[in-house]
């Protein structure tokens, strides 16, 4: 007997994603709420981040002038007003986005929640089993998310740490128990940070909180921040951030962790660094532990991945799965494209494939940075050197960065011969905004001279798409000119040849 036609493992946003889209295509949905969810931290993040930002902006008279980033007086002007205002507001924001996705608001569109823990059965069908019940479906999608994995590192245990779940919220705990001294002057946030780590959201976090007026040291084992990123735009980003006032330290690995006299004193490198506050952001690990996956059959990579196919279906072709139990980013936007497919191909005809060519990703620092397809390294292992061309231009050549004095930025374009575009990087104001433009003509095959033949609004930063495409065309005359006089010299020779 058939309960449902899909049932959703994992509480998370783009589990409570899974279930709406599902509901909507008139599916009844049981939705079990494995464990805690903090999907939202992220959210917290941005509001933090925002309130930090724009009190900064308002310590500089004008938006003109050159603004320097590492004046510790501004810095420290703001930091203990900062501190409470900016977690007060993200609290309030989280709450309203918490509201959208609440119990009441899930049962009222159909969704049946089902609260405990709970693994896979496959004796004498294929169900789940939950609080002594028994939830069979025609399918089932895993979207219980991740959890930071821990380095083994001898004493950073008894030192203490917080993690990218537990971060924001422990400081808003810490900025309650102390709001009086806050508002005598005090700071409520530790001073010195060491944040281990280069995903996203180490990045994110180290530059809100040097906005906080905090000092921070960003530790990555890999070559430069973001090893995912265009290599270009990555260092471009690292020099913003240490231009900011934040030490990053690249190739780097921490041996060691000891507390003296009240500091955490780690020895990283060659180098021994005292912090206030550990934050370990490291790549998460998949959810699964528990489900008795090896019981059904679902098969799982070395690193905890899960192993599915392009139409995310696991090793058993009834379970499905989307988000971070498939590792890679942990973007809210790629977890619920994944999310929408999964859900498709277990409702209907399993045809659809995910494509991540045209899937963007951003990271929200100041100038933000974001990028889809294929960066600049990777298309020169795929296609030869004469049969790709790469574009820059500067956001210093666009009015509206001079006017709102954002001259820093790029934006990177590689294209093919033809026009066909492959990839686009962007750092600079409102990069986050432009690249949905690129990730557009990517996924409905727009070649880039028609990005070049838009009239855009004026003065807008989407100008730099437009100037960006622009470069193609000019290159593609300059190729066409020599072509000719290749041509011309060609006849010239045969005529004298004759001659």
């Amino acid at each position: 007997m058939i309960d449902y036609d899909v049932v959703i493992i994992g509480g998370t946003p783009h589990g409570h994603y899974a279930a709406l889209t599902a509901t909507s295509m008139r599916a009844s949905v049981a939705l079990v709420e494995t464990q805690p969810s903090y999907g939202y931290g992220s959210l917290r993040h941005y509001a933090i981040s925002q309130i930090a930002r724009n009190m900064r902006s308002r310590n500089h008279s004008f938006p003109w002038g050159n603004t320097d980033l590492t004046n510790d007086t501004d810095i420290k002007d703001t930091s203990f007003l900062a501190d409470s205002m900016s977690l007060s507001f993200a609290d309030q924001v989280v709450a309203r986005a918490e509201e959208q996705n609440s119990p009441i608001m899930l049962a009222a569109k159909g969704v049946d929640l089902v609260y405990g823990n709970g693994q896979f059965q496959s004796s004498p069908h294929l169900s789940f089993a939950t609080n002594e019940r028994l939830l069979r479906a025609r399918t089932y999608v895993i979207a219980t998310g991740s959890h930071c994995i821990i380095p083994n590192i001898p004493g950073l245990a008894t030192a203490g740490f917080l993690t990218l779940e537990n971060v924001w919220q422990n400081l808003s705990n810490q900025s309650r128990e102390k709001q009086t001294e806050s508002i005598s002057g005090n700071h409520t946030l530790p001073q010195d940070w060491v944040i281990m780590g280069g995903s996203i959201q180490s990045v994110e976090i180290a530059e809100t909180l040097r906005y906080l007026g905090c000092q921070v040291t960003l530790i990555t084992p890999y070559a430069h921040i973001l090893p995912s990123l265009d290599l270009e735009v990555a260092y471009l980003l690292q020099t913003q951030l240490e231009a900011e006032g934040i030490c990053v330290l690249t190739r780097t690995h921490i041996t060691q962790v000891r507390c003296i006299d009240g500091k955490k004193w780690l020895q990283a490198g060659d180098k021994a660094i005292a912090s206030d506050e550990i934050l370990v952001a490291t790549p998460g690990k998949a959810n699964i532990e528990s489900l008795n996956l090896p019981g059904v059959g679902v098969k799982w990579h070395e690193d905890n991945r899960l192993m599915v196919n392009y139409k995310l279906q696991t090793t058993n072709h009834r379970i499905y799965a989307c988000g971070d139990v498939l590792g890679g980013f942990s973007c809210k936007n790629i977890a619920n494209y994944e999310a929408k497919i999964a859900i498709k191909n277990a409702l209907f005809f399993s045809r659809l494939k995910v494509d991540y060519l045209s899937l963007p990703w951003a990271v929200f620092t100041h100038p933000s940075v974001a990028q889809v397809g294929l960066t600049e390294s990777l298309v020169q292992k795929q296609y030869p050197q004469d049969k790709f061309i790469v574009l820059r231009q500067y956001y210093k050549t666009l009015v509206s960065a001079q006017i709102q004095d954002v001259t820093t930025g790029i934006c990177k374009l590689i294209v093919l011969r033809n026009g066909e575009i492959l990839g686009g990087s962007i750092f600079g104001s409102q990069a986050g905004e432009l690249i949905n433009i690129i990730a557009l003509a990517i996924a409905h095959g727009i070649k880039v001279n028609q990005l070049a033949d838009l009239s855009l609004v004026y003065p807008s930063f989407s100008e730099i798409l437009q100037q960006t495409s622009e470069l193609w065309q000019q290159l593609k005359f300059n190729h066409h000119t020599c072509w000719q006089e290749f041509i011309d010299d060609f006849f010239l020779f045969r005529r004298n040849w004759k001659i």
